[in-house]
């Protein structure tokens, strides 16, 4: 008779929670080891607990009861970061082979004669970078001039600016195969307007007069 009067009690006190807790049912086969109703909806108690029966064993636990029971999520391996120090580091772009001398800081004025400040500059920054390049085939020199003057003057001032260029880079050892070429005016870097005064016209001319000092066929 007790007996009968505790399970009455039981399932008495469980009822309004199961009713509590529709909305988070858990269903599962009747095969497994919990307390169900008739639908096979797990019995849970008022803290949400799932009620198990005697035979419950590890092997019969269900979602939502005793975990997702999801296979651990692996931690994240962290960055070989040995390898990323031993990777190499890309080397440094070399630095060209070519260089442009500015003929108003070379040349005076319509004149081909190399000034002290244009030797200097050759011996600080065209010399040591001809000596880090190798296997050079030949160095074409090639002089430029301003529009201002007739067309046959220009020719001659460039070639002879590339000239005076090419026998000062000779005096200072330099024994690789020289080519000079004058370009006149014929590849103008800036126009300039006309009306400008002469001294003016000069000074927003001077990045068409310069010479250009190339590598040929060289192997950095």
């Amino acid at each position: 008779m007790l007996n009968k009067l505790a399970l009455v009690i039981l399932v008495g006190a469980a009822s309004p929670y199961v009713t509590a807790q529709t909305k988070a049912d858990i269903s599962a086969p009747s095969s497994h080891s919990y307390s169900q109703n008739s639908s096979g909806v797990i019995t849970r108690s008022e803290f949400g607990l799932c009620w198990r029966s005697g035979s419950w064993s590890e092997n019969d636990a269900i979602a939502g009861c005793d975990g997702a029971l999801a296979s651990p999520i692996p931690n994240p391996i962290a960055p070989d970061i040995a390898n990323n120090l031993t990777k190499a580091v890309p080397a440094q772009a070399a630095k060209p082979c070519n260089f442009t001398l500015s003929s108003d800081q070379t040349f005076a004025f319509n004149k081909a004669q190399l000034n002290k400040a244009a030797k200097r500059q050759i011996d600080r920054d065209v010399l040591p970078r001809l000596a880090e390049c190798q296997n050079i085939k030949s160095i074409t020199i090639t002089g430029h001039t301003d529009n201002l003057g007739s067309i046959q003057s220009n020719q001659i001032l460039s070639e002879n600016r590339a000239k005076a260029v090419a026998d000062y880079l000779k005096a200072k050892g330099v024994t690789t195969k020289t080519n000079v070429i004058g370009a006149g005016s014929s590849q103008a870097l800036k126009a300039c307007n006309d009306k400008l005064t002469h001294t003016k016209l000069i000074r927003c001319l001077a990045p068409n007069r310069r010479v250009l000092i190339e590598v040929i066929n060289s192997e950095k």
